[in-house]
């Protein structure tokens, strides 16, 4: 019986402490929970803080500052480049970790530049975006990691890079950081050469260091009045040459488009730059893996514009517009130019036909009568290069008199500078188109994507002349000796040589073709030409004449 009363009072006493101790877990409990909650929501309450800083930049007073001069800020730049609701950020809470001249107590998150990936016309790009509005957009040692990050990815997955630029350059509180962090992305820039499309829009200053890696990419663009490029400054060349120049005279949008060719393209204002930059990459693929995407068009493919059997005048000293007769070729007689302003006696470009994106190349009776000197050679060289690393079939039309003669010419190098236009058609390997429309003559003929350079087709108008050189100047060579001669013998050259028979009968031209129906045998070709396969002999690398 007492065993029983014992065992009753242990239950309820063991009972008690077991109620007791799970209430007092319970309020522990209810206690910790709260901490770890309120810890969280702190937490959250940062990082919430932190993204709202970098989304403000360097602050509202500066961002007014920005528009006053016209200028978008880094962020709207990106909103209007990319599809939208498309981007996203990557390492919006990045900070410099410079600790000299008070840097510790100056930080802005972000570090000034915005980087991320999005899509334009529902294609990835990788994208970033410098922020003038933060340290005057300059260059630290982790904007730099940034920059390269993103850079990375786009290679590994043959994405194209854009960068938008608006920076004074290195942070000199960083010092020899700074300028590691540029020698990064140059690396950068050169390993991604050939392998993805490298766009730079340069929107506000882009000064010393910075300047190379605009010079690595594909295609330069400016924005006019309000983008500057120059290794050194204006007071820098001052002190060094005693020369007054603005920062206009020196590396304004008009210098770089006109002058030095450095840009490929400029434009009135930051919204028009973005705009025109994503019709060019409606023509260009995701990287060298991948063709671009042919797009629907209503033009036939079998248009005939009867207009181009007259467009070329029956006397040779008479110019046409070579634009004029690629418009009335093209679908839709559309073409995105690439360095309209410069050396405008070669044109190039890309435009569509049949839906395929191609490069055209031209010369340009308008200008010097189409002949090629050394910003011609150069200029051409580049954009077919770039068409042949990206598989973008060329499509060459040819009205050439030859290379500019005359010791400016000779002494600035037009050997070696020609030589690279030559070097550039020789190696390309993509499909080659080529429509001599009048003249062809001397080594410039065999330089324009000659059937010697691997050309695939090659056609010409009735009104083509392929020769050495020109009747008159030929005769006068031939029969120095023999004025009275020069006029019967004249007329026979042009007989022999002034058509396109003896090429065509030589097997150099494929056929003689009538004008109006260019754009039709262009696009048969093109569809042939889809599985061509060619390469060139194994080597690390090429040599061209640089």
């Amino acid at each position: 019986m007492m065993r029983a009363v014992v065992s009753a009072r242990t239950v309820v006493s063991a009972r008690a402490v077991v109620s007791a101790r799970t209430v007092t877990l319970a309020r522990a409990g209810v206690r910790g929970y709260a901490t770890a909650n309120t810890k969280t929501e702190e937490t959250k309450s940062r990082i919430e803080g932190k993204r709202q800083a970098a989304l403000a930049g360097g602050g509202t007073k500066r961002i007014a500052t920005q528009h006053s001069k016209g200028k978008l800020t880094a962020r709207e730049r990106i909103d209007l480049l990319l599809d939208p609701h498309t981007f996203r950020e990557y390492d919006a809470f990045v900070e410099h970790e410079c600790t000299d001249f008070g840097m510790s107590s100056n930080k802005v998150t972000g570090d000034g530049v915005v980087t991320g990936v999005g899509k334009i016309n529902g294609r990835t790009v990788f994208v970033f975006s410098q922020d003038f509005t933060v340290f005057g957009g300059s260059l630290s040692r982790t904007f730099a990691q940034k920059v390269c990050k993103i850079m990375d990815r786009a290679i590994q997955a043959g994405a194209p890079v854009i960068g938008l630029n608006d920076s004074g350059g290195a942070r000199i509180q960083e010092g020899v950081d700074s300028l590691a962090g540029y020698a990064n992305i140059f690396q950068r820039n050169v390993l991604a050469s050939g392998v993805v499309p490298q766009i730079s829009l340069v929107m506000g200053p882009c000064a010393g260091g910075a300047v190379y890696s605009p010079a690595l990419t594909d295609f330069v663009f400016m924005v006019r009045n309000t983008s500057h490029l120059f290794v050194t400054g204006p007071d820098v060349v001052k002190a060094v040459t005693n020369e007054s120049v603005t920062q206009e005279e020196l590396g304004g949008a008009s210098v770089h488009t006109r002058k030095s060719g450095v840009a490929h393209g400029a434009f009135d204002n930051d919204v028009e730059a973005l705009a025109r930059t994503r019709e060019l990459m409606s023509y260009l693929p995701q990287s060298n893996r991948e063709p671009v995407d042919a797009r629907y068009t209503a033009d036939p493919s079998d248009r005939a514009d009867v207009a181009l059997d007259t467009i070329v005048p029956a006397d040779s000293h008479h110019a046409y517009d070579i634009k004029d007769v690629v418009r009335r070729i093209v679908d839709d007689g559309r073409m995105f130019e690439i360095m309209e302003d410069y050396a405008r006696n070669i044109v190039v470009g890309f435009a569509r036909l049949g839906g395929q994106s191609v490069g055209i190349v031209g010369n340009q009776p308008l200008v010097s009568s189409g002949v090629l000197d050394i910003d011609a050679s150069v200029k051409a060289a580049r954009f077919v290069r770039f068409c042949d690393a990206f598989n973008i079939p060329l499509v060459t039309f040819v009205d050439v008199p030859g290379f500019l003669p005359g010791t400016r010419q000779e002494h600035s190098g037009i050997i070696r500078e020609g030589a690279k236009l030559l070097y550039a058609y020789a190696e390309a390997t993509v499909p080659k188109i080529a429509v001599t429309t009048r003249k062809a003559y001397g080594g410039a003929q065999c330089v324009m994507s000659s059937k010697q350079l691997r050309g695939d087709v090659n056609f010409a108008w009735p009104t083509a002349e392929l020769a050495v050189m020109g009747a008159k100047g030929a005769v006068e060579i031939l029969w120095r000796n023999d004025p009275e001669g020069r006029v019967r013998a004249e007329a026979e050259y042009t007989r022999l040589f002034a058509n396109p028979l003896p090429a065509a009968q030589r097997g150099y031209l494929d056929d003689i073709i009538q004008p109006s129906s260019t754009r039709m045998r262009i696009i048969e070709e093109l569809e042939i030409l889809k599985t061509k396969k060619l390469s060139n002999p194994p080597k690390k690398h090429d040599n061209m004449p640089l």
